[in-house]
């Protein structure tokens, strides 16, 4: 299931452009003011609805995260 990575482990994996997708679970207007670049912005209620059509692959790691500037 889940485990929690590094901000070090990430900035190697991103950096060797190995195959992941991030994604930001906050509100679409907390996605708005400001997101890392790439990511998709899948908000915790509409998971089950958007999840399979933005991450169909299962082969792809994808992490999750959710801070703010609030």
């Amino acid at each position: 299931m889940g485990r929690t990575v590094s901000t070090e482990d990430l900035k190697t994996k991103l950096d060797r452009k190995d195959p992941i997708k991030m994604v930001e679970t906050l509100a679409p207007e907390r996605y708005r003011e400001a997101h890392i670049p790439g990511a998709l912005n899948i908000p915790p209620e509409q998971v089950k609805e958007i999840a399979p059509q933005l991450l169909p692959n299962k082969d792809v790691e994808i992490v999750t995260y959710c801070a703010n500037t609030h």
